[in-house]
């Protein structure tokens, strides 16, 4: 019986066929396209978040570690709080206008990012835009993974104060200390089962985040308060440069603010597939640049009152909760909680901004594979382990510049796919299509020309930019115009890409793709979605047999 189960065992887990997903029925995919349930329509059951889940969502991606810090960068340039708080309203809001427009799609369609770009990019060029988002997305959860960690070790300072005792017993080329290596490891493993949370079930940590997050903020911005005796002398700083120099700082700041969230201008759908409603989702256009701004007016407030006490102007807050390690029992239960509420707050963000954005890219890309939860297990062992990213926090500067300005690829297809669904398919769109290879929207050998060129020639221009920012103007020499092109880089790119892709697309239309209502077909029924009845023929090419139209205001 021992010998069975352990042959048993073996074909379970050591044969590739045990871990195929069961290929879904009744998809709109052809049948010899391989999908699964986390790739398809979000069925009806699924479609649980409403408006305040979607606010519950902002809120818990925003709060964090890195919002706090925002306006160091600002200040340290030579501007001051007085253009800090309008740069974050500013900067957010210009981000929250794509986020709503390729939002609307996800909420509409119900399908992910992944699924959507195949209408503007075309069946195989889509892959393109879903391996850089995925690769990007698994280097950040591993770097908010690195800078978390201190939380664990905070708390395991209050918990035990002989635990910074531990002596380093790891070369300086290791890039991390021994102890920093124990916290690192602990952050992850607790990470990881919050991360195999799947987005429908996420509401939980959403409002756990949104309790403990802001209470910790709050209580160290009003412990430092009268720790100093007042607010500090920040609010009495004036920017220190003038003239063109001031403005182009100005948008410079901007530009950095939004391309902050860039990455979820294109992949916004992979959320807003689980809206209850349509409509829902337009919640974010004025509550993220809100609760940014104000996360980031605490830790103006806090840094502040900080250079009272400490003689220097405190930017990470988890620095400030360091201080309440020495006031004894009570100090350090402080320091705890402080710590751990910024712990849920860093895990959040990495789960809605980075592991479920991979794991829909993963998702797509080995649909036979890989689903949402094993998508996020390879994201987290990738990120956590292979990409080792307290090396690149510690000594990879040049690829950090890099990662930073990634936005100049990543606005042009934010801004490729609002012209494609708003301006020139006007929200009509052949859903089996997007799954088909030789659908609608195949193009040209699946790629779509007009989305390469609106694409190319927006970034091209801002290339020398990035190279300066990554190299250093002592590495490379370029004129003061293509710089000054480069700080309002994420503008720039989304702008040019949606007046070009709009352009092409009226001179040299792909007809096939142009239609009177969107495309819905029969197996979505499957789904919960109630049957058509006398519904209008939709006009192109390509339509299936077993496809039909929707009025849009049903299939809401």
């Amino acid at each position: 019986m021992k010998n069975i189960s352990m042959v048993e065992w073996k074909r379970r887990f050591t044969s590739l066929h045990s871990w195929e997903l069961p290929k879904q029925t009744g998809a709109v995919a052809p049948a010899h396209v391989w999908t699964n349930r986390d790739m398809d329509p979000t069925p009806v059951e699924d479609q649980t978040w409403n408006t305040w889940t979607i606010l519950a969502y902002w809120a818990t991606d925003t709060i964090n570690l890195a919002t706090w810090q925002t306006a160091s960068a600002i200040l340290a340039v030579g501007l001051s709080w007085r253009e800090a708080i309008p740069i974050m309203v500013v900067g957010n809001f210009c981000v929250a206008v794509p986020l709503v427009l390729n939002g609307a799609a996800g909420a509409k369609l119900h399908v992910p990012f992944s699924v959507f770009a195949t209408s503007s990019f075309g069946y195989y060029m889509r892959y393109f835009c879903i391996v850089s988002r995925a690769i990007l997305a698994m280097f950040w959860l591993g770097i908010q993974g690195a800078n978390g960690a201190q939380c664990i070790t905070i708390m395991l300072r209050a918990w035990a104060p002989s635990y910074n005792d531990i002596q380093n017993q790891l070369p300086a080329s290791a890039g991390i200390t021994t102890q920093g290596m124990i916290s690192y490891f602990l952050f992850w493993i607790i990470q990881l089962p919050l991360l195999l949370i799947h987005p429908t079930k996420l509401r939980p940590l959403f409002w756990a985040k949104l309790t403990a997050a802001p209470i910790a903020a709050i209580a160290t911005m009003i412990w430092s308060i009268k720790r100093a005796g007042g607010s500090g002398d920040i609010f009495a700083l004036r920017a220190t440069v003038t003239g063109p120099q001031y403005a182009w700082l100005w948008l410079t700041c901007m530009s950095s603010v939004t391309g902050t969230w860039s990455t979820l201008s294109v992949n916004i759908p992979d959320f807003t597939r689980y809206a209850r409603s349509a409509n829902g989702q337009y919640i974010q256009l004025p509550a993220m640049p809100i609760i940014f701004t104000l996360c980031g007016v605490l830790g103006i407030v806090t840094t502040s009152a900080s250079k009272v006490f400490s003689g220097e102007y405190i930017w990470n807050p988890l620095d400030i909760i360091a201080m309440w390690l020495d006031y004894g029992a009570g100090g350090r239960c402080a320091a705890f909680f402080a710590a751990f509420a910024w712990y849920i707050a860093q895990v959040g963000t990495n789960i809605t901004a980075n592991s479920i954005s991979a794991a829909n890219d993963l998702t797509v890309l080995f649909p036979r594979w890989i689903n949402i939860k094993r998508g996020c297990m390879i994201a987290a062992v990738i990120a956590g382990w292979v990409l080792v990213p307290w090396k690149i926090l510690s000594s990879a500067q040049s690829f950090l510049a890099f990662m930073g300005g990634y936005a100049v690829f990543l606005a042009p297809m934010a801004g490729i796919m609002v012209a494609d669904y708003w301006l020139v398919n006007k929200r009509h769109i052949d859903i089996p299509s997007l799954y088909d290879p030789d659908g609608r929207y195949r193009y040209i050998a699946g790629c779509n020309w007009r989305a390469a060129v609106a694409f190319i020639v927006p970034v091209v221009p801002l290339l020398p930019g990035l190279s300066l920012s990554i190299s250093g103007p002592e590495a490379v020499h370029i004129n003061e115009g293509v710089t000054n092109l480069y700080t309002i880089n994420w503008l720039f790119g989304f702008t040019s890409s949606i007046v070009l892709y709009t352009l092409l697309s009226h001179v040299w239309p792909a007809k096939e793709t142009l239609l009177e209502h969107t495309i819905w077909s029969t197996a979505i029924e499957t789904h919960g979605i109630e049957e058509d009845v006398g519904s209008e023929k939709a006009t192109g090419s390509g339509l299936s047999d077993k496809s039909k139209t929707m009025p849009e205001e049903k299939a809401l």
